[in-house]
């Protein structure tokens, strides 16, 4: 026997991936207009969100493009705790996330000296890190807007690197990750329930063959 049916559908934790995406690119724009109306930089509340990109800033490479951070979400690890949910189709499944979020720092002279590319691209990673990690333990999202699906959600860690960018020392790029674990269910496809007709039992015969017991249950 053969599953029955196409399997056509996204695992929940492609659609939790991307449901936390679309969360930060949406409060990303929120908080750019309540910036707005409390007289602040739109801009410091500026999130340029992907997902699954193995290098979402290499155009940065050309000058003239937005020098916004950067976050990027993507799938890590799955584990399924045994004994919670069933055999057949529930199972509870516990996700790590990686959200690197990319900070741009371009050296500058001042009129006191100059502001290093290292320091300020450290400071606007830690600023995207700052913004990702209080939208998502926010209590609007306690489920991520998924409630019954998601059991939790939970940050696990925040680290952050300087990594290579190009030969120019002027132009520097750091990422701060934050670990991000969700709890939720997924599911598997079950079996199509098929309508029964009739059935025919026989219950047993006595020992000279004479038969003790028989039934006929017709439902056409």
């Amino acid at each position: 026997m053969t599953i029955p049916s196409l399997i056509d559908k996204v695992d929940n934790f492609e659609l939790i991936r991307d449901q936390i995406a679309g969360i930060l690119a949406t409060e990303s724009t929120s908080q750019q207009a309540l910036a707005v109306v409390a007289s602040q930089d739109p801009n410091d509340y500026k999130l340029r969100v992907y997902t699954e990109r193995a290098n979402p800033f290499e155009n940065w490479l050309n000058s003239q493009v937005d020098k916004s951070p950067i976050v990027n979400v993507t799938f890590s690890t799955t584990s399924f705790p045994g004994g919670v949910g069933d055999v057949v189709e529930r199972q509870k499944a516990e996700t790590t996330y990686y959200i690197d979020c990319f900070g741009l720092g371009v050296a500058a002279e001042t009129a006191t000296g100059h502001n290093p590319g290292d320091e300020l691209a450290a400071q606007e990673s830690h600023r995207a890190a700052r913004l990702v990690r209080n939208i998502l333990m926010s209590s609007e999202y306690t489920f991520l807007a998924l409630r019954g699906l998601v059991w939790s959600r939970w940050p696990q860690s925040i680290t952050s690197e300087q990594i290579q960018f190009n030969a120019n020392n002027a132009v520097q790029v750091v990422v701060t990750r934050l670990g991000f674990v969700v709890e939720y269910n997924e599911f598997s496809p079950q079996a199509e329930p098929v309508n029964l007709n009739y059935v025919a039992i026989d219950f047993k015969r006595a020992s000279d063959g004479m038969l003790i017991a028989e039934d006929d249950f017709d439902y056409s």
